[in-house]
């Protein structure tokens, strides 16, 4: 099998072609893309174990979120484990640059070249959903990158996306079009989409102003593309574990009363991920918000030196 590391690693400014036959067998739509440089937070412990760059995590938000919604678990996880975490703003999302290809496999390009960009060595990958897929597709492109994963409450499989991130959208969009200026007014507009306050704040996170001279708010991500992408988002690029896996460890955390890893889907995990470890906690989807403390112990209980 050929290196995808000439792939992974093309600058924002080359498009690249996936063109070799294995290179198409890894990924279900070899089509051309371009990576695009992520920004981050670096949050570095008190007590580093090494510098910066040697077994560092790398924290991925899910679909709508942002590198600051993963500020509190980073700076946690920084903490106990004296290792230094990088939270990324994946592309399309929070300030990292838009691109009209948003699907697993350029998400997966943008990391990789992260890694390389930042010259990390062996990071750990943790991703939450859209991040978790994105963490996944990565660890079976390119699995000497990588040091371990752990994905939250997502799964190595095709799956249609909720219908709420479309009706989301259509929410979002109404906003932008009436030219806002307090949230207050946004989250009106946004109330007959979304019933769960907490939802609708998380949304309404993505509100800037673009201008500083003029109060109008609008939302950092690209609606269009992302509801362009909506319709493939659940899927997964890697279709058949007889030819790729990651043999390295991996831990699945799920929420209990989420739908997104049903117990059907649990031996496909084996497959891809034959040094899987399974953690569940009584949770919906919103794992880390919802139970910090039990995600916080599950992950550093897995990523602890092993005597």
């Amino acid at each position: 099998m050929i290196s995808l590391r000439p792939i992974l690693r093309a600058s924002c400014a080359r498009s690249v072609k996936m063109t070799p036959t294995s290179a198409m067998r890894l990924f279900a739509t070899p089509r051309p893309f371009s990576t695009v440089p992520l920004a981050y937070d670096l949050h570095e412990p008190a007590k580093p174990i090494a510098d910066n760059k040697t077994s560092p995590i790398i924290v991925m938000h899910g679909l709508f979120g942002s590198k600051k919604n993963n500020r509190t678990i980073s700076k946690v996880l920084a903490r106990d484990l004296g290792r230094s975490v990088y939270a990324v703003d994946l592309r399309n999302h929070g300030e990292s640059p838009h691109d009209h290809r948003h699907d697993y496999t350029a998400m997966a390009a943008d990391v990789a070249d992260f890694i390389h960009q930042h010259d990390l060595k062996e990071p750990t990958l943790i991703g939450h959903s859209m991040g978790a897929k994105t963490a996944m597709a990565l660890a079976l492109s390119h699995p000497n990158l990588i040091q371990n994963i752990v994905s939250v409450d997502n799964a190595p499989i095709d799956a249609r996306i909720e219908s709420d991130f479309a009706r989301y959208i259509q929410g979002m969009k109404k906003i932008d079009e009436a030219s806002i200026s307090r949230q207050a007014e946004a989250d009106k507009i946004l109330e007959p989409y979304e019933k769960s306050l907490v939802i609708r704040q998380f949304l309404l996170g993505n509100l800037h102003r673009p201008d500083s001279n003029n109060n109008v708010q609008k939302f950092r991500v690209p609606l269009n593309i992302i509801g362009k992408a909506l319709d493939h988002l659940g899927d997964f690029p890697f279709k058949n574990p007889n030819e790729v896996r990651f043999l390295k460890p991996a831990l699945f955390v799920r929420g209990t009363t989420s739908k997104y890893v049903p117990d059907e889907v649990i031996p496909i995990i084996g497959q891809f991920f034959p040094k899987f470890e399974l953690v569940d906690i009584e949770a919906g989807h919103w794992v880390i918000s919802e139970k910090p403390e039990e995600f916080r112990q599950a992950v550093v209980s897995f990523l602890e030196p092993k005597e």
